[in-house]
């Protein structure tokens, strides 16, 4: 089969880690064409060959999602290779626990909002077009959720930092640049930055649904594949905390899930029937036990609050320059 007449996906964050096994997740059916988007691309085309994903299936483009110019770019090179969209899964995170003064990103706002929250918000809507323009019957917008940022789930019961709160998004209504690094305008906790950021990712699959799917049938959905406890997201945390945490997950908690399992799972929200349906925030729970089964996971009461999906919107697109 012809690589144009395959199912093309676009995946953030393919390098490594969840996003890497996804990609050879659906790059290995032979039905799917992988576009690894990423910020090094001699890392990305190393660490796909390693994984040994077949060359006719995927190719590698640039994409620096700290980078609002960078995401137009990505955007305008896709386009140009005349391949139709069928799935777009943003998948790539940055996750800087142990700062105490905010990185920025080339736009000038906190990097880990900047990174998995407005740049990705920002692809999603360049991309809604060519999802919609689709020939393909079914289409997708998968977004990765975590249960830090769940209250309602075990693992996101824990305060530390401090739980995700976007408050009123003061931070994003005086417009997010120095000395404002984190949402709701208070004090920077890099931890929390991160959580905030992921409840936005949240926020926004709710409100691509509310906005889009009846008109388009466009199915946006969100997942936690489980605690992938030595994804390299971790590698900016202590190394004893790299050490200890799958050891942790895996004897303790029982919550341990493989890079490869969780890309397995990520394809199957892509590209199985039983994810068709759109709205939803799939989960495999936090304790994993053999074929352990997908479910419809309950949401944060902030990440169902729809006044707030249709703020945060709102400021985005106007950070983003859509508005």
């Amino acid at each position: 089969m012809e690589a144009n007449h395959k199912s093309t996906v676009i995946i953030t964050g393919a390098s490594s880690g969840v996003g890497l096994h996804a990609a050879k997740a659906l790059a290995k059916t032979g039905e799917w064409y992988v576009v690894m988007a990423c910020r090094d691309l001699a890392k990305a085309e190393k660490a796909a060959q390693e994984l040994e994903i077949p060359k006719d299936n995927y190719t590698v483009m640039q994409l620096d999602l700290a980078s609002l110019e960078s995401v137009k770019k990505f955007v305008n090179t896709f386009r140009q290779s005349g391949k139709s969209l069928q799935a777009l899964v943003c998948n790539a995170a940055v996750y800087l626990p142990l700062l105490k003064e905010p990185m920025r990103s080339t736009d000038g706002y906190e990097l880990s909002v900047a990174t998995n929250h407005l740049g990705h918000f920002f692809l999603c809507n360049l991309m809604l077009e060519d999802l919609k323009q689709s020939p393909a019957t079914d289409k997708r917008l998968v977004i990765l959720g975590t249960v830090t940022a769940n209250p309602k789930e075990l693992g996101g019961k824990i305060p530390i930092p401090a739980p995700p709160d976007l408050g009123n998004l003061q931070g994003f209504e005086q417009g997010f640049k120095a000395p404002i690094s984190m949402i709701n305008g208070e004090k920077f906790k890099s931890g929390k930055a991160y959580k905030d950021s992921k409840l936005c990712n949240v926020l926004t699959m709710r409100e691509l649904h509310r906005r889009y799917h009846k008109s388009t049938g466009i199915v946006f959905s969100s997942l936690y594949p489980g605690c992938v406890a030595d994804t390299p997201l971790f590698r900016n945390h202590y190394p004893l905390f790299q050490k200890i945490f799958p050891l942790f997950q895996k004897n303790i908690t029982g919550g341990y899930v493989s890079q490869h399992l969780a890309g397995e799972r990520v394809a199957a929200v892509v590209k199985d029937s039983e994810y068709k349906e759109s709205g939803m925030y799939w989960s495999w729970g936090n304790r994993q036990k053999k074929d352990r089964k997908s479910f419809v996971q309950e949401v944060s009461d902030e990440a169902s609050d729809d006044d707030k999906a249709i703020k945060l919107w709102e400021l985005s697109s106007k950070l983003v320059g859509l508005s």
